[in-house]
């Protein structure tokens, strides 16, 4: 089918749908300069990742797992939403889109105008961190200082260890962000995956969960996925350019 017809069909959808879930991965942040964890060549093929419960355990896990951290800050400041986050808040700001579920944890979706309320994070957020006993938040930046001032893990008053806001490995999903996404799913007519591999679950279970509740399902992706022949509508181009011209913003 020729791309144009494709974008037409992709417009056609949201233009009859009532309520939008817009679905997201590392796909939408890979064009703002974030890298991509799971992908070949990704950060993850070039050092493991740090199980929670080894950061539970040990000084030097915990220690490690902050350096990376902080190496990354670099990147993450530099980033901001592209053209793929603006349409995704447009649709949020019409009210055509109820809510974005995301397995990202770089906060663009925020930064792109879309209210936090609005925002389901499966897998987190990296841009704070908080107490893993009495949930006190931390700024980076702060933490940052005396790290690198005092080689200091972070840690809270209270005793307990400071971690940034993310999902690691071995680490229990979010309650409240399942049971809103589940909630979202269910509601939805028109499910638009974004830039997502639909290779890591339970987050990838979201868009069958839609399909099965007779939701209509688009996933826009640069590669395949193993859901393309579940889906409505499968486009493999550029995420930014092809929300964008879909949604009508620059």
């Amino acid at each position: 089918m020729p791309v144009d017809t494709d974008l037409d069909e992709f417009a056609q959808l949201i233009d009859a749908a009532q309520r939008v879930v817009v679905f997201t991965g590392a796909g939408i942040s890979t064009e703002s300069g974030i890298p991509d964890f799971r992908s070949p060549g990704g950060t993850w093929t070039k050092m493991k990742p740090i199980d929670f419960s080894d950061f539970m355990r040990s000084d030097a896990a915990r220690r490690e797992t902050w350096k990376r951290r902080f190496d990354m800050e670099g990147v993450l400041i530099k980033a901001t939403p592209n053209r793929g986050h603006r349409a995704v808040a447009e649709l949020i700001r019409c009210g055509k889109a109820s809510s974005v579920i995301t397995q990202n944890i770089d906060g663009l979706h925020q930064d792109s105008g879309i209210p936090d309320d609005k925002v389901l994070e499966l897998h987190g957020n990296t841009t704070y961190a908080h107490c893993l006993d009495c949930g006190q938040r931390f700024e980076i930046g702060a933490l940052r200082v005396d790290f690198e001032r005092d080689r200091i893990v972070p840690s809270c008053a209270c005793g307990g260890w400071v971690k940034t806001a993310t999902i690691s490995f071995g680490q229990s999903m979010p309650q409240r962000e399942m049971q809103l996404a589940q909630r979202e799913t269910l509601l939805a007519d028109l499910f638009i995956v974004v830039g997502s591999s639909l290779v890591v679950y339970p987050a990838a279970g979201f868009p069958e969960l839609a399909t099965r509740n007779g939701s209509a399902l688009v996933i826009l992706n640069r590669d395949e996925t193993p859901l393309d022949g579940i889906a409505d509508l499968v486009i493999n181009r550029t995420i930014g350019d092809t929300l964008g011209e879909v949604v009508g913003i620059d």
